[in-house]
């Protein structure tokens, strides 16, 4: 006798389907970015602040993409820390951007718009 083929294809799918989502799994925990920071001495410096802060939204963006199901996007952005971690002094050398305009630009553009302020009401205007 020939087994059904919908319910071997539906038995397969049963038993890979949830391995499948084990192994898609985005470890941002498991990459330890917060350790690794901690673990290099030229990190600590008050010079390179911004390559931490740059390390850390790394990290928290990955957060992100692993909490909206975005595994493959996730452990891109974490290859992309790793990286950069693996050699802080050339990560330093070819930092970003250290405009100060740019950077305040950056700052603002952060800031929540719409809905959160409340416009002034304006008076009637007579005539």
């Amino acid at each position: 006798m020939r087994p059904c083929l919908p319910a071997l294809l539906a038995l397969t799918l049963g038993v890979l389907a949830p391995q499948a989502g084990a192994m898609a799994a985005c470890d941002v925990k498991g990459a330890r970015i917060e350790e690794q920071i901690a673990a290099k001495p030229e990190l600590q410096k008050d010079a390179n602040t911004q390559t931490v802060r740059d390390l850390r939204t790394l990290r928290d963006a990955a957060i992100v993409l692993e909490t909206y199901k975005y595994p493959g996007e996730c452990e891109v952005l974490l290859g992309i820390a790793r990286s950069l971690l693996t050699d802080p002094a050339k990560t330093i050398e070819q930092g970003g951007d250290t405009d100060e305009d740019k950077a305040e630009t950056l700052v603002e553009a952060r800031k929540p718009k719409g809905g959160a302020e409340k416009a002034p009401e304006k008076a009637p205007k007579s005539e």
